[in-house]
């Protein structure tokens, strides 16, 4: 059991420090007028091509583009990108894992959900970040050496999800929910399990931060040891002499990294800040700004140079992501003021499980499809279908609460401000 929490905990505080990022590059978003021009600029358009339904000639190519294609699918990204804002804002962290199941629950194929997702979070971090705030924080060697591998690791991870899909497209919708399935049942049923532990009063899963005192963790230790030049000084502003790692062992984080964003679209940011801190043994001050540019960078290549060029990129769907979450994050961050942190844990429990269920409720169709099972396709879409009810559902529930709690203290929320 120990394990597993350890797991837990460290899957959820690199899920916390990109909920952070998200937060602050959404927040300089709005309150910059010129930023909020140039995005109004750009969805105006798209929002036309929409409504009369002929987004093919700038959603990418046509054989690409989900089967149906209407102002209700624009519509539903906007909520998409609605409530990936309020887990985000609301919760901490989580926003991010639900965005590529909910696109493909609303109809889109695996693998455009993916490079649509992955160019979402290039642009909104092109558009807000804050990067030049935190540039004295990173270590130019360090973040050089992690980019390298994140670049080879988005190359073979892009490269892998256009493979399946030139197979067979199912195969890669199975490859794909099946990721989705296993990560979205181990973070959703342990955080239940947290969730009813801190109902009792219980210490519950919630412990987190760097290491003791700023010290090194035993982990971190032993790879620090590996001395294969080249080696890599870094931390030299918090520690006399700085700290060395050898330059492969940061590459090779990065291909991690880069490989999970390009299958997963998520960007890699859930994984990049635990890594550094508890794996590498950097502080988290200079974990924080190589955190923002490895998000840049990997996020961009992969979604540019592996999705976008090969038309497995939906711009309509990117910009109704992005418009949603701008508006979610900012209530879901109020929200956080006015109810209780166990109720919050909750729903993120609820809402994760919902996406488990969502996920694993399409493999048994997919199968059957692929020949690896012989269930009758009345029972598969039955099951399917069940699958999207629950998740519409929980995440239409989790909005609503959210917001009733949001009008219904608008009056103590601006006393606040």
């Amino acid at each position: 059991m120990r394990f597993f929490r350890d797991v837990y905990n460290f899957m959820m505080e690199g899920a916390r420090a990109h909920a952070k990022w998200d937060y602050e590059v959404s927040m300089n978003i709005i309150q910059n007028r010129k930023k909020l021009l140039v995005l109004a600029v750009l969805a105006l358009p798209i929002l036309g091509f929409s409504f009369v339904e002929a987004a093919d000639v700038i959603g990418g190519k046509t054989a690409y583009m989900p089967s149906y294609y209407n102002t209700t699918i624009f519509l539903a990204s906007i909520g998409v990108g609605l409530a990936a804002g309020l887990i985000t804002g609301c919760i901490g962290a989580g926003g991010g894992f639900i965005i590529t199941p909910a696109l493909m629950a609303a109809g889109v194929k695996g693998i455009l959900a993916v490079g649509t997702d992955l160019f979402h979070i290039f642009a909104k971090a092109i558009m807000g970040t804050a990067v030049h705030k935190k540039l004295g924080n990173v270590s130019v060697k360090l973040a050089l050496g992690f980019l390298l591998g994140s670049g080879f690791g988005a190359v073979a991870g892009g490269t892998l999800n256009k493979m399946l899909y030139d197979s067979d497209p199912l195969m890669s919708e199975l490859f794909i929910s099946t990721i989705y399935a296993v990560l979205l049942g181990f973070l959703g049923f342990y955080g239940a399990y947290d969730f009813l532990k801190s109902r009792k009063g219980e210490e519950g899963g919630d412990s987190h931060g760097g290491p003791a005192g700023g010290g090194v963790p035993p982990l971190a230790q032993k790879v620090q040891a590996l001395k294969i030049p080249p080696m890599i000084t870094f931390d030299e502003d918090f520690v006399p002499g700085g700290r060395q790692l050898s330059m492969w062992v940061i590459a090779c984080g990065g291909f991690v990294v880069g490989a999970l964003a390009a299958i997963m679209g998520v960007g890699g940011g859930f994984i990049t800040f635990p890594m550094f801190v508890y794996v590498f043994g950097v502080s988290s001050m200079t974990t924080v700004g190589t955190d923002i540019l490895q998000i840049i960078f990997t996020a961009g290549f992969a979604g540019i140079a592996q999705y976008a060029v090969y038309g497995f990129v939906f711009y309509t769907l990117a910009m109704g992501m992005l418009i949603g979450s701008l508006l979610g994050i900012q209530v879901g961050a109020l929200v956080t003021k006015v109810v209780k942190g166990v109720h919050i844990r909750g729903f993120y429990a609820l809402s994760i499980i919902s996406g488990f269920i969502n996920r694993a409720a399409t493999l048994p169709k997919k199968l059957t499809e692929l020949g690896y099972l012989g269930w009758s396709p009345e029972l598969n879409n039955m099951i399917e279908y069940v699958g999207n009810i629950v998740f519409w559902v929980s995440v239409g529930l989790f909005g609503v609460w959210v917001f009733g709690k949001f009008f219904a203290n608008i009056p103590m929320l601006r006393g606040e401000e």
